[in-house]
């Protein structure tokens, strides 16, 4: 059985549906503090568990035969970490020694952990790839950095092996649209600019619009989810093959900037989307382009969906169906 943490959110909920069509069990945690239980396909086995309960996770581990972990459980906002630093390093770092705790006691040895470019702060270099430096700039990147030191140490005592993917800016939704991304507090782009059709908001921020770009805005590397979540199975049979610990970057590889994006969904919706600029987010670097020659060379990953067009498409066709998320209309 493959056992997902934090099932029920975007990413995780993305990865069983994908599991479960390629013939996998699966067994989900999720403390539903900001996933959906209306997300997890329903030939999942679910637990409704905060992971930093040791006690309730390890009947887990007691009650199902795990082979092995794919661990999106966090908390992501970048923001909410700088001004609540303790409740991330809580959260994702704590839970995560709990989790490698429970895979020792029960002979688990494979994990795949959902990490991030937050890692690398503000990179010197663009494309990033896994070997610049890792200096975050805000106490989400610092945890999740942690984390991923934590398992390599892990590896090295107790030969539990892991594969680290770190992700740029996923977008789109499975392209049933049954599944997409829903927040309470939504800080990704896409979802916002889709909220203007959507009347749930009058116009889209651009937020700076003087950086040494083609034209004013930052630039960001889009990888659509499902691409994402075929990088983690890709590096599930990597381990099952009896692959050795390692950290990949996952993006598409091209830049796409803040207007171009506002632009692609102005031509997926019919809808003008009217922008207002304003200034500048503290630590927003102008470019973040991913290098992922590593995944394909090792993973043999390539991204199908990098069209920027399918991307916001995808999303648009969840956004539409579920314009309160996953909350009744």
């Amino acid at each position: 059985m493959i056992l997902v943490l934090g099932g029920a959110g975007y990413i995780g909920s993305h990865a069983v549906k994908m599991l479960i069509d390629a013939g996998e069990s699966v067994v989900v945690v999720d403390n539903l503090e900001t996933g959906h239980i209306e997300a997890v396909n329903k030939a999942a086995k679910f637990y409704q568990i905060d992971i930093r309960d040791e006690q309730a996770f390890d009947k887990v581990f007691k009650e199902n035969k795990i082979e092995a972990v794919l661990h999106f459980c966090a908390n992501s906002l970048v923001g909410e970490s700088v001004g609540l630093p303790i409740k991330y390093f809580e959260n994702n770092v704590g839970g995560t020694i709990n989790v490698l705790k429970l895979m020792e006691k029960y002979d688990v040895k494979k994990i795949v952990f959902s990490s991030t470019a937050a890692v690398y702060g503000e990179p010197k270099v663009v494309p990033i790839t896994e070997e610049n430096e890792t200096l975050p700039t805000n106490p989400y990147g610092e945890s999740k950095l942690m984390m991923e030191k934590m398992f390599k140490w892990a590896d090295r005592a107790h030969d539990i092996r892991f594969v680290s993917l770190r992700y740029f800016n996923v977008a789109g939704a499975d392209p049933s649209g049954s599944i997409g991304e829903a927040h309470g507090v939504e800080t990704h782009l896409i979802p916002l600019i889709l909220q203007v059709p959507l009347g749930q908001r009058d116009f889209i921020t651009v937020f700076g619009d003087d950086y040494p770009t083609k034209d004013g805005t930052c630039i960001r590397d889009y990888i659509h989810v499902v691409d994402l979540i075929d990088a983690h199975l890709k590096a599930l049979a990597y381990l099952r093959a009896d692959g050795l610990s390692q950290i990949f970057n996952l993006g598409s590889g091209d830049g796409f900037s803040v207007r171009e994006i506002i632009e692609v969904a102005r031509q997926i919706t019919g809808h003008p989307i009217p922008e207002k600029a304003a200034a500048r987010r503290a630590g927003d670097p102008s470019t973040l382009i991913a290098s992922s020659e590593k995944a394909t060379a090792i993973l043999g990953w390539k991204p199908k969906h990098t069209q920027v067009e399918t991307i916001i498409r995808d999303a648009w066709a969840f956004h539409k169906s579920h314009p309160n998320g996953y909350k009744p209309v």
